[in-house]
């Protein structure tokens, strides 16, 4: 877990809304068309539909969503040429055990 990056990427307002509206990416995004039936990767929104959400280039999204995925707090995966994320819950769960116990 890169705890300070963690912080960092949540000091910004769109990549924080970024990780609340991947909560519950049905309600905030709605059924991902482009995802292969048989993909194994549950709650994945693709970056365009992420991009259209936050109302911001997609070089700036796809920039957010990197920094997001170094600091531990997403997941990604590439299915032809889309690439989809989903928030990685067990880093937000230590994230949170560490905000709780350590500070």
């Amino acid at each position: 877990m890169e705890t300070l990056l963690i912080f960092k990427v949540l000091s910004n307002e769109t990549r924080r809304q970024i990780l609340e509206w991947l909560k519950n990416p049905d309600e905030n995004f709605g059924p991902q068309t482009c995802l292969p039936a048989d993909a194994d990767f549950k709650g994945g929104i693709c970056v365009g539909s992420i991009q259209v959400k936050a109302g911001l280039t997609q070089s700036v999204v796809s920039g957010y969503l990197s920094m997001m995925q170094k600091a531990g707090l997403l997941e990604s995966r590439r299915f032809g040429q889309w690439t989809y994320y989903r928030r990685n819950e067990k880093c937000i769960e230590e994230f949170s055990d560490y905000i709780r116990n350590e500070l």
